[in-house]
This record gives C-alpha cells, structure tokens and sequence, in this order.
C-alpha cells in the first residue's frame, strides 16, 4: 500500500469513526448545565473570546493560567469527552441539538521544560473560577493543526465583558515576562504538519571552558565584549541613545573555529537565552526574535547564514526568507539587550543589504585558518592524553600548515584508531604517521572535507577535481543572468521587495 492511498484509508477511518460518534446519543453529562450553573448565564448567550498563541508556549501559558485561577479557592478543572473536542471550538460543544459537549476527563501531556526535566500540563480541559469576584470559564487547547487548530488558543467565557479584559492583560503580561525558556539554551524544529507552528527543544549549557577555545591573540576578548559585555553598559548606552541590539557576524573557512566559538559564548552567557537557527529553523527568526525581546538578554544565533542571505545577483530573485532576517533585526527595538550572532563560511556571497547597513552587523570578525602558535596549542589541547613530546607537536604543526582545528582534531582520532589497529598504546609515532597520511597527495579530497589547505574561496580551481573541495561548482554563479534592478542600491532594492511581502 503506498503512501497516499495509506494516508486516505487513515482519513477515511476517521471520518468514519467521527460519524458513528455523532450518531451516538450522548453518554454522560451535558457540559453546557455545568458551565450555566458556574456562570449563572446561560452559556450559548456569551460571546466566545479566543486567544490565540504559540504551540511552543503552551507550558508558559499553564503556568500563568494556573496561577490566576489557583487565587480562587473554588476553582476546579473540567475535561471533555469525544473526539470532537479536538476540532470542535467551545461554542459548538455548547450547542444542545448535535449532543456534542459531554463533560469527560480533562487532557495532559507532558512537556519538556528544560534538559531533561518534564512537567504534566492541560492540553484540553476548561477551567472553572471567580476573576474579579466574577464567574470566568477558560478552555485551555494544544495545537492540533491535523484538525484545524494551527495554534494553541484559550477560550473564554464570561457574563463580565470588563472582566475577561483585565484577565486577558494579566495573562498576556504572564506570557511576556516569565517563561520556562528564559536563561535556556534552546532550538526550534518544525511541525510535520505545519511549517509556521514551531516546537522548542532545550539544550543542555555545556562547560566549555576558555582555553578549549583557540584563537588568535585578541581575538576572543573583542567578541566576548560586543556578544557579552555590551549589555553591561545598557543604562550608559541608552540613557545616550546609543543603541543596545547588536549584530556579531563570524566569518571563515569551515571548521576555523566559528561553531566553537559560538558553543562558547553560549556556556560563558549563563544568564542569556540563546536561540539557535540552522538549516530548515532559519524560517522560524520572527518567532526566534518575539522570543529573544521577551527573554532578554538574549543571544539568537544564525548558523551558516550564506545559506539563506547569498547576494542575490547569484540567483533568480529576491528570497523571501532573506527579508524576513533583515526586517526581524530592523524591527528589533534598538534598546533591546539582544545579539544576532551570525555565522559563514562564504561571506563574499552574502547579500549586502545584510553586511553594510549599519544596525544589523556591528562587528564582523574573521575566524582564520591558525598560525603556528595556534596549531601548537590546538594540539597540545586534542593529544592531551596522548602525551606527545614537545618536538613532536613543533614538528607536527609545522606539516600541518594552513589546516584548521577540525582537521587536528581528526588527525589525533586518526592517530588513536591506527595504534588500536596496531594493537598499541598511541604515542608520537602514530601522530606523526596520521599526519603524514592526511597530508599526503592521496588524501588530498579526505583533508579538504576535514578542513584542510584548500579554500574553495580563494582558489576556485577551473573545473571539478580531486584537488577541488567538494560541492564547489565553479562558474555556476556566472551562468545566471543577473536579475533586473541589479547594481542599483541594495538598501532601496531590499526595502522595495519587502514591502510587497
């Protein structure tokens, strides 16, 4: 059975169980007398208020909505049975001729609210309290966007129009300034069904200590104090009206360093929440920046951003993901304590619109291959356990010229497996025979994947070979007709095409 017909038995299943459910009478009782008696209103006659907000914030909006309703020592939690609920809004449980609102069991699950911890929440269930010495029936739902509810949403009910107002501006100040995600390292991943509903997972901060982290003299320090030290002067810095958001914009050959660095800079801002987006969760940054404003100070991290920012003379148009980055930190307030950390591995082809407006990229620092002395270091730190004398690492780290720091730490893996091939402790013959295995001719495509001498940036060879890096197609670029418009101003040209987005 292939996969369409599989997905139209399921929803024909389904269906087919919903009609044999609406053609039951109802067994147990009616929801509506519940909540008429509980409102003292009949409740078909209310007006049903919806709030809509993210499914990754149904964990914070629990917390909130318990805290208001645990102030009435009478609240009570009522759950709701069949399996209408889950497309059926409030209203139409409540109607008496489709028998629909049966009062049941409320729902849970339980949600992630940090590495490795987990907490039971209401996924369905409608709250029963007194706000305001007034009666308030709140429907608390999880997303279901296979039934039609792309979001989480509370929904509610209340004789006291003046009274779900002053609930709503509590909870929505709940949600603005507390959160289980603030001071968290967090990611986002897409939803199967939808792509603008986003899921969170968490991330355990890792020690990462600073002389793990092997850089140029200097180097460190200067992205340590636009990241992490910028916010230490918010009160100078705005009291002037200079501006607090910043763009920190890491830029290198792969495997220099610049994952590293972030990896850092993530464990030494323990109390920043920092948001991490690569490959398909670039798409969430206008969640990711909402989230980072109300969780400052915040770090939103953008890896390999080359991918969705290239310049646009090398393609066919504008790329919608692309203004969207550029408007989310255009629209950021300036006195926001929050840092687009940017990550490339091609920062020629980044669009420019991106790289010389001031206000989006404050710092751009360039993660280089390492010298010498780098080499030595990063060494020393990898075959640490290995002992290797001190003549060994000089000599070692003058054949591996003009590699990275991944490639080191490959070269020790290397030298490990062929001693435990050998039978044998590692020692500095099998780091001095691991390197001249990668440096040698027949390695030449194995030392470019792992970082080595050649940048396809800077050689860009005629035509593809072993001696090119993988997945460089030279003259590609240039095979496109450049789009109209190019060459004019890349500010007016971004601002043109955002408007109609």
């Amino acid at each position: 059975m292939d996969a369409e017909l599989r997905a139209f038995m399921m929803s024909f299943n389904k269906l087919a169980d919903l009609a044999e459910e609406f053609g039951q009478k109802p067994n147990g009782a009616q929801l509506a007398p519940v909540l008429e008696k509980h409102l003292k209103v009949s409740p078909s006659s209310l007006p049903l208020i919806t709030e809509a907000f993210g499914s990754h914030r149904l964990a914070d909006a629990n917390i909130v909505l318990d805290r208001i309703a645990g102030s009435d020592p009478s609240a009570k939690i009522v759950g709701i049975a069949g399996q209408q609920r889950y497309h059926a809004d409030l209203a139409d449980l409540l109607m008496p001729e489709n028998h629909m609102g049966i009062v049941g069991e409320p729902s849970y699950a339980s949600l992630a609210v940090g590495p490795d911890q987990q907490r039971r929440f209401l996924t369905l269930g409608i709250h029963l309290f007194h706000y305001h010495s007034s009666p308030l029936a709140v429907l608390i739902r999880k997303a279901n966007p296979e039934y039609g509810k792309p979001e989480a949403a509370l929904e509610i009910l209340s004789p006291d129009e003046q009274v779900t107002d002053a609930f709503l501006k509590e909870f929505r100040n709940g949600l603005r300034t507390s959160s289980i995600f603030k001071g968290q390292v967090i990611s986002f991943k897409g939803n199967e069904y939808q792509e603008s509903n986003a899921g969170v997972a968490f991330h355990r901060r890792e020690p990462f200590p600073r002389e793990q982290l092997v850089l140029p003299d200097g180097l460190r320090e200067r992205i340590e104090e636009q990241v992490l030290g910028v916010g230490t002067h918010r009160d100078v810095l705005t009291a002037l009206g200079a501006h607090l958001k910043r763009g920190v914009l890491l830029y290198g050959p792969p495997g220099t360093g610049k994952t590293h660095t972030v990896r850092y800079l993530a464990s030494a801002a323990e109390d920043h929440t920092v948001i991490l987006l690569n490959g398909d969760s670039l798409a969430y940054i206008s969640q990711a920046a909402a989230m980072a404003r109300a969780l400052q100070p915040s770090i939103v991290v953008l890896e390999d951003c080359d991918l969705i920012a290239e310049d646009r003379s090398f393609s066919h148009g504008p790329q919608p993901l692309l203004f969207e980055v550029l408007d989310t930190m255009d629209g950021l307030e300036p006195d926001a304590d929050v840092t687009f950390l940017l990550t490339t591995n091609r920062v020629d082809s980044l669009e420019r619109a991106l790289v010389q407006r001031p206000g989006r990229i404050d710092l751009a620092v360039e993660i280089p291959r390492p010298d010498l002395e780098g080499r030595i270091a990063l060494l020393e730190l990898y075959a640490a356990k290995l002992k290797p004398s001190s003549d060994t690492v000089q000599q070692l780290a003058h054949l591996v010229d003009g590699t990275t720091a991944s490639f080191t730490r490959e070269l020790v893996r290397r030298s490990i497996l062929n001693a435990a091939v050998a039978n044998q402790a590692p020692g500095d013959a099998h780091l001095l025979e691991a390197a001249a295995e990668l440096m040698g001719d027949a390695a030449t495509l194995t030392r470019n994947f792992l970082g080595g001498t050649n940048d396809p940036d800077l050689d860009e060879p005629e035509e593809f070979s072993e001696d090119a890096s993988f997945g460089w197609f030279p003259g590609v670029a240039g095979s496109y007709e450049a789009p109209s418009g190019f060459g004019q101003d890349p500010e007016a040209e971004q601002d043109g095409g955002s408007k109609g987005l």
